[in-house]
């Protein structure tokens, strides 16, 4: 186990006197050393909480460092395996990624924490499932942030339209958007995520897990639909079938004028705006719909939760880090801080003042993440998802196709 300080304990009568100087039954002051991401809370948050956290526990102090995210995953492995005096008490990650640093049991379990003092049950669903290795919750949500549907107000009123409840409505909306020189939706062929979403909302999965072996699933019947809805979708733009929302960046085209809707996050706006200022005042957000018109589609919820190393030697103090940072008081304060999205679906109404976050929230509600499983992330680097989709956009049997990708994923997640 790891020591950064030790104590200097008076242990004769004799020196009473002389210790006085260190108050207080000469208590130990210990430092908790915090990584978070690049981006993910500002200074000016960052210096508020520490400031506030050292006051309200006199014998912690806080070394927050920032880490970027390239590179990140064998950094982690690497101080989860080193016994480093320098190294992390409490690490934010990914919320996918949790599965791959419990596995080797290099976390520390909260499970009792988390379901007796920190309200695991309100939690977001896509930061708290994937935080979870078997039975045991390893990650703790953070943050969260999921696509909504981006559109022009502007266009939508002169085509008489308003944002869309249903998929069915959505169809519609989007054909009387698609007209002259006017694309009613960009869509990329290979946007993944946004697909996953449309695959959970009719009940299917990426991939299913039983007796511990994992089995690809987009060759399921609800997984269909959800493809078949996809190309419906896509078909009313002039999104590229090969290629994902970043090739080109969508918020570039977006800028272009001649796009209704794109779904992404709210703070792709951000870039939009820079691009296009004319553009500001036209923007608005409304959920990705769902089947049915009461409640937001299902989404893939990005984010991050935040884990305590197994070997770290100031585990109840790293503890008290976690439960200050996930807590409603500053977890609202970084939402509004960040335009994120809370970890609790019943802190929602503290971001509802502004309109995208409020779309995202709405949505988050019904947010899910990729499968629990460390090797999702080989899944993710080869990507039989992308090419799948691609094959059935360009005229191929979907049937057959997501029989092929199913497979692919299958042998991926087999492999040891």
């Amino acid at each position: 186990m790891r020591r950064r300080l030790l104590a200097l304990v008076c242990v004769s009568a004799s020196l009473l006197t002389g210790c006085g100087v260190m108050s207080d039954s000469a208590a130990e002051r210990r430092t908790v050393t915090v990584w978070l991401m690049q981006h993910s809370a500002s200074q000016d948050f960052l210096d508020r909480f520490t400031e506030e956290f050292e006051r309200e526990h006199e014998t912690l102090d806080l070394d927050i460092r920032v880490q970027e995210w390239t590179g990140i995953g064998e950094k982690v492995q690497q101080a989860l395996r080193d016994d480093d005096p320098d190294g992390p008490d409490v690490i934010e990650v990914g919320n996918t990624q949790v599965s791959a640093y419990a596995e080797g049991d290099g976390l520390l379990d909260l499970t009792l924490e988390s379901m007796r003092d920190w309200g695991r049950d309100d939690w977001l669903p896509g930061l708290a499932e994937p935080g979870r290795w078997g039975s045991q919750q390893y990650g703790i949500p953070w943050y969260a942030a999921n696509r909504v549907v981006v559109y022009r107000k502007d266009l939508f009123r002169a085509a008489g339209v308003t944002p869309p409840k249903t998929r069915d409505e959505w169809l519609e909306t989007t054909e009387r958007l698609d007209t002259g020189d006017t694309q009613g939706i960009y869509l990329a062929g290979q946007d993944w995520y946004t697909l996953a979403g449309f695959i959970w909302e009719e009940g299917g999965e990426l991939a299913t897990e039983r007796d511990g072996v994992w089995r690809g699933a987009l060759d399921s019947e609800a997984a269909l639909r959800g493809m078949d809805f996809y190309r419906r979708l896509q078909r009313l733009g002039d999104g590229p079938v090969d290629a994902d929302e970043e090739h080109p960046p969508q918020a570039g085209v977006f800028a272009e004028g001649r796009v209704a809707q794109i779904v992404a996050v709210p703070g792709l706006v951000r870039a939009i705006v820079q691009q296009n200022p004319g553009l500001e005042d036209k923007i608005g957000y409304f959920p990705v719909p769902g089947t049915e018109g009461d409640r937001p589609g299902a989404v893939f919820t990005g984010g991050s939760d935040l884990v305590v190393p197994a070997g770290t030697d100031v585990e109840d103090a790293a503890v008290e880090v976690v439960a200050a940072l996930t807590g409603a008081r500053w977890n609202t304060d970084l939402a509004r801080t960040m335009n994120y999205v809370p970890n609790k679906a019943s802190l929602a109404d503290s971001v509802a003042g502004e309109e995208g976050l409020r779309a995202m929230a709405a949505g988050a509600a019904r947010g899910r993440a990729t499968p629990a499983t460390p090797r999702w992330s080989v899944v993710e680097a080869d990507n039989p998802i992308k090419e799948y989709m691609t094959r059935v956009l360009t005229g191929a049997d979907p049937g057959k196709e997501a029989e092929r990708a199913a497979r692919r994923i299958t042998e991926t997640l087999a492999f040891d």
